[in-house]
């Protein structure tokens, strides 16, 4: 018909295909998927002439077993992602390890040196910055009288396209919201601006919503595989915001940056007392 066609060409033209650096906007948080409960035949369509085909969905048992697996990934997660506050607005964080150390976007902590953390069950603690490396978009800070239990971080290099993903964080201040979709592509590299881009990213459906940056995106087993950062803009739509195309940091990047922040290394000094350590604040680049 004339009126779908044309539907698709529209369609088409909104979302043209994004080259490998793509122009994206900061944001702070999905396809739900769909599980039938019986056995349907497709019917040929050619004059009756093709027999049916039988298509084996799952069972109702199944389904409700998948449900259940994402209710427990959601349940074992969600305790480990808080929620950041800063002068400038709110974000999500990931709780690193049992010093009460959180990993988060380095554009969530806005430059900030103190913070409110809130804890899942809605615990409100003090907290301080670690450090920053803006070059990655990565920030670590240390909450004050309190050690809750970490998240357990996966290998991102094993990440495929068409994995089932979830992102886990505080859009708009909601905590512990969740969105889920799948791993859209692995390794981009997108422009963050300001002469920042992000290599190597995960690409998700998982809807990524305002608070949801330094959040967890996580993976069937309940590992982190990435921070949700950032959200595609769409140019043809006065730079509105893309649906299901978000990024994430990798998680094997999140490691290696954190782990660096908590415990810097020295380097060769090219000054008086000069350490990796003293060189936070993105003017060192992992």
């Amino acid at each position: 018909m004339r009126r779908a066609a044309d539907d698709v060409r529209a369609m088409q033209r909104q979302h043209p295909t994004m080259p490998e650096t793509t122009t994206s906007r900061r944001l702070r948080a999905g396809a739900a998927v769909a599980v039938g409960a019986t056995t349907v035949a497709l019917l040929g369509v050619c004059g009756g002439a093709e027999a049916p085909r039988a298509v084996a969905l799952p069972e109702a048992g199944s389904a409700a077993a998948i449900q259940k697996e994402f209710t427990d990934i959601v349940a074992r997660v969600s305790p480990t992602v808080v929620q950041i506050q800063t002068a400038r607005g709110l974000g999500s964080g990931i709780v690193y390890d049992g010093d009460g150390n959180v990993v988060t976007n380095a554009h969530v902590t806005s430059g900030a040196k103190r913070f409110v953390v809130t804890l899942a069950n809605g615990q409100r603690h003090a907290a301080s910055l670690v450090g920053a490396d803006p070059g990655n978009d990565l920030a670590v800070i240390h909450i004050t009288g309190a050690t809750p239990d970490p998240a357990s971080f996966g290998d991102s290099s094993k990440v495929r396209a068409g994995d089932i993903s979830f992102a886990i964080g505080n859009p708009l201040g909601l905590r512990s919201s969740v969105t889920q979709g799948i791993v859209s592509s692995v390794s981009r590299s997108v422009s963050e601006g300001n002469g920042v881009t992000l290599s190597q990213v995960i690409q998700t459906s998982a809807e990524i919503n305002p608070g949801n940056s330094g959040g967890a995106l996580v993976d069937l087993s309940g590992h982190v595989i990435g921070i949700p950062t950032l959200a595609a803009l769409d140019p043809e739509f006065g730079e509105a915001q893309a649906p299901g195309i978000g990024f994430a940091i990798p998680s094997i990047t999140v490691q290696r940056v954190a782990n660096q922040l908590i415990d810097p290394e020295p380097t060769p000094p090219t000054g008086v007392g000069e350490t990796v350590g003293s060189r936070r604040g993105g003017k060192r680049r992992f």
